[in-house]
């Protein structure tokens, strides 16, 4: 249940902004306690002259229903006249206004998206007020103001003390607002549904139709699936609708609504900026029209059907990564800026997509200076653009070209550019690098995602829950691409319980050989609810002799599912095909004219029709992925992005002989990740492999193992896991990172760069810090007990409150730092240098200060109880 929240969609970072956060935190403070959820500029734009304007504050109250109020942050010699709704001011930015007017359509906006819901229809209460930080009551009374007929509900600057008494006059203020729009205290059924409208979610879950089958089969599951209202996820509203001051990571796991959350991001920039130029930007051709629908759903959900994506506004695009001679990308747009002719996958030296294009965009960079020509570069599924050669000054040749691309978003920080991407590692079909800040950006700027901007707003997020697919087929995919129970051992995967955590799993057992791990899944990060609906397994495997055999069986279950199941053919049913290019490309063909013989219709994605095996070159189009009436058969490259209810999976076999293909078993997880309902699993002959994979399906949530020895590829996802593996990759540069809270226990920072990094509440216990660089670093409330600080550079940290029991500090330098309440019972301060540190409250217990240089140093006001060595 969500109680209090609050989402800051942008900074409130402006000198001119200190009214509007003033409202701003007195509203938070009011309704701290209370079942709501509140919105800083939720987007829901009115046109207000040329320009389209959201609401300032919107909260939506259980009890209250929707609020929205409107700040100005005027003085009272601003306000000219007041005639009718209208206002006439005096130097301010407009001459005129109508505040409560512009609120009040608002406000019937999203009243609108309520009275569909029939359970909600006259029931959401609504209000509307002008919040004015800069006037009082008396001020406006002075003025007459009140006497007004038009006057409107107002919340003055004495109501917005931030003390527990006022908060609760400014609540009782709001609460004796009239209703523009009366209804009633929600049900919990009532409130979750009008969360759901708020994020958007209800209004788009797919259509019903009508399913001429048994109460028991697959269709009439489905109709009660998609009745059901999910409950807004307060990580992915918060991520969907902020915009960041700078760039932004976001790793989720698969089934988690990367692309739907960049495509609400992208429509919501786009309408609050709309001079601003965007760039959607995506790898796979077969996200085309899923991006495009998605994206003009938002637009249409935010300017309140008003406006719709238009593929000839230039400030906001759909592009391709590379672009076609029909189709321009974020690549040839880029050539044709810089008058380069583009090339094409024939003029490189790789010849396949993925490096072909990182060729090129390696090739460009090296031959001209890239214009800055967008404000905003959103890059959906990231992981497909990561290569392991042509790296450009040993950084991903994409990323440092889109990033290059940008203007920067603060003049005076030019490094803080607007990429934004969203990606996971484990769906990756070509390079198994992990895209750390710093091999997209080179080690200088590897700390541009770490951490929190100024405004709150994360650097780095991570999606946990998994929307799409089922939890029994989500926690499969996860253990049979890592190998969790494979006899050999872990092929690849997650090391570290905090990164376990960060995917919604839990962990028993720490990863050491030969110690057991149990690793589980609640269900509540896996909210499909599927596997309540359905009574029988939703995966199901089995083995053949020979093809024929496996393939009549396919034909048999999809003409079932036509005909008894009230399956549709397109976007309920989707075949994918495993294997390298040229086994899966010939299997391909191989069943679509096996279906095709069994009088099932076929679409093959990217040729111009159905049930065509072959289309001529030039009549490709290579965006399609659906053909009405027709079940899809493809190969895992055009799968990804795309989904379906019920999903075959053939040619097991292919992995099978494989096993330890790392490629293989990331193709079987894109493949088992693409089912909304169900999966069913096949392949031919016998293999040990297929053990394995039953021992994984019957597992279900739960995976017990020995971990015998690190995998041959760590993934890593936490801030803190992707600093201890840069280190042990040779990096030394972490300045100004942000690792607030992280584990860092016994971990190895020898030598490392960490001036200005933020190390508050961080573990460090038992860490080797020797020689480091924490010059101005905040180590507040970090636990350091046994950790190695010997000629550290700890010059102006903060360091308060820090435990720092029998921790090694010989000959370190702590000139002007802050030790005010730090615990250094024990601690070795051997010729360290504490000149002009504050040492008040702190506790030197047994503290060895031999030789230590204590010029200017503020002693604790009582050292008669502390045996201290002062040599």
């Amino acid at each position: 249940m969500i109680n209090s929240k609050f989402i800051t969609t942008e900074p409130l970072a402006n000198s001119g902004e200190a009214g509007e956060k003033m409202v701003w935190e007195a509203i938070q403070t009011a309704f701290a306690d209370r079942e709501c959820l509140g919105y800083w500029r939720y987007p829901i734009f009115d046109r207000v002259g040329k320009f389209r304007k959201e609401p300032d504050i919107l909260i939506g109250d259980r009890q209250l229903g929707l609020i929205i109020i409107e700040v100005k942050s005027l003085t009272i010699d601003q306000i000219v006249a007041i005639i009718g709704h209208q206002w006439q001011y005096r130097n301010f930015y407009t001459a005129s206004g109508n505040p409560y007017q512009q609120a009040e359509n608002q406000l019937f906006a999203l009243l609108g998206y309520t009275e569909i819901e029939p359970s909600l229809q006259r029931q959401v209460t609504g209000r509307v007020a002008i919040a004015l930080p800069k006037i009082t009551t008396k001020q406006w009374q002075e003025k007459n103001f009140h006497k007004l007929p038009t006057s409107p509900p107002i919340i003055f600057r004495n109501h917005l003390r931030l003390s527990a008494s006022s908060s609760g006059f400014l609540l009782q203020q709001i609460q004796q607002i009239t209703p523009v729009s009366p209804g009633n205290p929600l049900s919990p059924q009532q409130w979750q549904l009008l969360l759901a409208i708020l994020g958007g979610t209800k209004l788009y879950s797919q259509p019903t139709h009508r399913v001429l089958a048994n109460n028991k089969s697959r269709g009439k599951t489905l109709q009660k699936l998609r009745q059901h209202i999910s409950q807004l996820d307060w990580e992915q509203e918060r991520i969907a609708k902020q915009i960041p001051p700078g760039p932004q990571r976001i790793r989720g796991i698969a089934g988690s609504g990367k692309t739907v959350l960049l495509c609400q991001k992208a429509a919501h920039i786009h309408l609050k900026h709309p001079q601003w130029k965007i760039a959607l930007v995506f790898f796979s051709r077969s996200l085309y029209h899923p991006i495009l629908e998605q994206l003009d759903k938002w637009l249409r959900r935010f300017s309140n059907n008003q406006i719709k994506y238009d593929s000839n506004n230039q400030q906001l695009q759909i592009l391709h990564a590379w672009g076609a001679k029909n189709q321009p990308g974020l690549y040839s747009l880029l050539c044709q800026a810089t008058k380069v002719p583009r090339l094409t996958v024939q003029d490189t030296e790789s010849k396949q997509p993925n490096e072909a294009l990182a060729e090129i965009c390696f090739r460009l960079l090296k031959q001209t200076t890239i214009p800055q020509i967008y404000d905003a570069i959103l890059i959906d599924e990231g992981q497909d653009l990561i290569v392991d050669n042509w790296k450009y000054e040993n950084k991903q040749p994409f990323y440092w070209l889109a990033y290059q691309a940008l203007r920067p978003a603060n003049l005076t920080q030019p490094e803080q550019k607007r990429l934004i991407w969203a990606y996971d590692e484990v769906q990756s079909l070509a390079s198994f690098s992990i895209p750390s800040a710093s091999e997209l950006f080179g080690e200088n700027l590897g700390h541009l995602v770490t951490g929190k901007y100024p405004s709150g707003i994360n650097k780095s997020e991570i999606l946990s829950r998994c929307y799409r697919t089922p939890q029994p087929i989500l926690t499969a995919a996860h253990a049979i691409s890592m190998g969790l129970l494979r006899s050999g051992g872990m092929l690849t995967g997650i090391t570290r319980r905090e990164d376990w955590q960060a995917i919604g799993y839990q962990v028993t057992g720490r990863f050491l050989t030969n110690q057991k791990i149990t690793i589980e899944r609640p269900s509540e990060n896996s909210p499909n609810p599927m596997p309540q609906l359905w009574e029988n397994n939703l995966i199901e495997f089995k083995t053949y002799s020979t093809r024929q055999q496996e393939l009549s069986a396919l034909a048999d279950k999809i003409i079932s599912n036509l005909r008894y199941d009230g399956l549709r053919p397109s976007r309920e049913i989707l075949v994918i095909i495993l294997g390298n290019f040229f086994e899966a490309t010939q299997l391909e063909t191989y069943v679509a004219k096996f279906l095709l013989n069994h009088e099932i219709d076929i679409f093959i994605p990217g040729n111009s029709d159905c049930n065509l095996i072959q289309t001529d070159r030039k009549k490709r189009n290579p965006n399609q992925f659906w053909c009405e009436g027709c079940v899809t058969v493809s190969r895992i490259h055009r799968a990804k992005g795309n989904e379906a209810d019920m999903v075959y999976i053939i040619g097991l076999d292919n992995l099978a002989k494989e096993e330890n293909n790392l490629h293989l078993r990331n193709q079987l997880f894109i493949a088992l990740t693409r089912a909304r309902g169900w999966v069913n699993l096949s392949g031919i002959e016998s293999y040990p492999f297929y053990q394995e994979m039953q021992q994984v399906i019957d597992s279900g949530d739960t995976f017990t193992f020995i971990f015998r020895r690190p995998p041959r590829r760590e993934i890593s996802l936490t801030d803190a896991s992707e600093l201890l593996k840069r280190y042990a990759a040779g990096g030394r540069n972490f300045q100004n990172a942000d690792l607030n809270n992280a584990n860092l226990t016994a971990a190895n920072l020898c030598e490392a760069n960490l001036i200005g990094a933020i190390l508050k509440n961080v573990n460090l216990s038992y860490a080797n810090l020797e020689r480091a660089k924490l010059v101005i670093a905040d180590l507040s409330y970090a636990n350091l007990i046994h950790a190695s600080l010997k000629k550290a550079k700890l010059m102006g940290a903060n360091l308060q409150n820090a435990q720092l029991f029998s921790a090694d500090l010989t000959r370190a330098n702590l000139s002007n730092s802050d030790l005010r309440n730090t615990i250094l019972i024990g601690v070795n301060l051997s010729g360290a240098n504490l000149s002009y540190a504050d040492l008040r409250g702190a506790n030197l217990t047994d503290a060895n200060l031999d030789h230590a240089d204590l010029t200017g140093t503020i002693m604790p006001e009582i050292l008669t109880e502390i045996e201290v060595n002062l040599d």
